[in-house]
């Protein structure tokens, strides 16, 4: 404890003496470079034993089964070393945790990440930048922009674009919506909505996307105050593509109904199916009755270091606004994201000056919270940098080839097999089937695929994600790791015939 507060800190001889009696070794600073170097390879260590020990996707554990562990430990107790910390983490959490690099792991939209992000990710942590302002990132600032406008030139958007990375896909979406919102509200109605609040038309604002869109629209305009019931839902064609012409019907019947349409979402990537939507059409529809255009490419965004299949993202130039997921499609540690719009003057509708940190009279100064609804934010974009200067693009798009691939051998395969309905065929790499064998005794294939995937998460071998399409439960691959092969799924398809054939024998 210092008794007096008017220590010298510029004499060093008090700070010797300060750190002898309290000493700063956990702080990251010249003093403790040691103990960061042994930290460091403890925890490297911990994560190559993690690579070598996990045989399966998960261990299978409980909620029930691994809760208890947690109820003695006293938070307020500091445990001696790094190396009793590091087990103990290990036994309550790397032990179970998820392993996304398994080629058997085909469930959600995680994927395996590359090396050269994870090395950046030490440096973020280490040095900690905030890349809000300046003066707390430079140079980190610059790579920041740099990455932006290399995406916002992939896409097709001109010179006035512009960008800033987010924490995913949901908060892209919710910036892409208030943008639209308050785009609208000025443009249309001459009301400033960040000055004034909502006005009294909000209740009748409208916005169009398809069944298979993302669930963050609903949610995002809750968040901001429209209502989920202002999300129109447009249904898709045979292919779970948005069908345009629906769209058309469904803009001009809220138009009757003195509603007021103000923004489409379009989906470059649905979550269930990896199926695009037509964005060219779409994006000529939003013109003609002046909609504000957003794209959702979280997933599809991988697209854009394809040039097998980059084509698929034609009319994505059309759009006002895009979000894109690296940590989805570019194989990026969580969380690498960015909100991107055609338009950098677009962002005053949310920049907000304060003298402490980006006065106004700073404009000439890059400051990137100009353009963000977050603070302090993470320099998650010098991850991408490493990858790209290190793997390059054309690398990252030989894995995206790999896995549409692979996607569209294992779709022939269970278009093949009379035991299993496959509902799609898919842009990138979503399918959704079920096992249905042909039987004679009565057996509910909604139940059975549903304990399929129960069973398959207890065991851990291979996990599997599930869906509901028209009140019926399906079984789903979403692959995203280029080591997937149609053995392993062969593998996979093996053990969702087994346990459903233990359902069916025990029902």
């Amino acid at each position: 404890m210092i008794a007096n507060s008017n220590v010298n800190y510029e004499n060093e001889d008090v700070l010797a003496a300060l750190a002898a009696n309290t000493p700063f070794d956990d702080i990251f600073y010249e003093g403790s470079s040691d103990e960061y170097i042994k930290a460091i390879g403890l925890a490297s260590r911990s994560v190559v034993s993690f690579l070598h020990n996990n045989k399966k996707p998960f261990s299978g554990v409980s909620p029930a089964q691994l809760r208890p562990q947690f109820e003695s430990i006293n938070l307020n107790e500091p445990l001696p070393d790094y190396e009793t910390v590091i087990s103990e983490v290990e036994q309550l959490y790397t032990k179970h945790a998820i392993a996304f690099h398994h080629p058997k792991y085909v469930a959600h939209l995680n994927c395996p990440v590359v090396i050269p992000a994870i090395a950046a990710e030490v440096m973020i942590s280490a040095i900690n930048s905030s890349l809000d302002t300046w003066d707390q990132s430079a140079g980190g600032t610059l790579i920041e922009q740099k990455l932006i406008n290399w995406t916002t030139g992939a896409i097709g958007f001109g010179g006035q674009a512009d960008g800033i990375f987010t924490s995913g896909g949901s908060q892209s979406n919710l910036m892409g919506l208030l943008l639209a919102r308050d785009h609208f509200s000025i443009e249309h109605l001459g009301h400033n909505i960040k000055e004034n609040g909502l006005p009294a038309e909000a209740s009748r604002f409208r916005i169009f996307v398809s069944e298979a869109g993302h669930f963050s629209i609903q949610k995002n305009a809750a968040i901001l105050g429209l209502g989920e019931k202002s999300v129109i839902s447009v249904r898709t064609d045979r292919s779970f593509r948005m069908n345009t012409v629906l769209l058309e019907d469904a803009i001009r019947r809220e138009i009757e109904l003195g509603n007021i349409p103000i923004a489409v979402v379009a989906t470059a990537g649905t979550t269930d199916f990896g199926n695009i939507d037509p964005m060219t059409e779409i994006g000529q529809l939003a013109a003609k009755y002046k909609l504000w255009f957003h794209v959702d490419a979280a997933y599809g965004c991988g697209l854009l270091l394809s040039d097998q299949h980059g084509h698929l993202l034609r009319g994505m130039e059309l759009a006002n606004s895009v979000t894109t997921d690296y940590h989805k499609a570019f194989f990026q540690p969580v969380s690498s994201s960015a909100f991107l719009v055609s338009d950098k003057r677009y962002f005053g509708l949310i920049t907000h000056y304060a003298d402490y940190l980006n006065p106004k009279s700073q404009d000439d100064i890059p400051n990137q919270v100009n353009k963000s609804i977050q603070t302090t934010r993470r320099f998650d974009a010098l991850k991408l940098w490493f990858t790209l200067r290190i793997m390059g693009r054309e690398k990252l798009g030989t894995y995206i080839d790999k896995i549409i691939a692979t996607a569209a051998q294992v779709a022939v395969l269970l278009d093949a097999h009379p035991d299993f309905d496959l509902l799609n065929h898919s842009d990138l790499s979503a399918l959704v089937f079920r096992y249905n064998p042909f039987l004679i005794k009565p057996v509910s294939a909604t139940k059975m695929n549903q304990y399929i995937k129960a069973k398959m998460l207890q065991q851990g071998d291979a996990l599997v994600a599930g869906t509901k399409i028209n009140g019926a439960f399906y079984l789903k691959f979403t692959l995203l790791n280029p080591f997937t092969t149609t053995t392993h799924i062969k593998n996979i398809l093996l053990t969702i015939k087994k346990h459903g054939n233990d359902y069916i024998e025990n029902n």
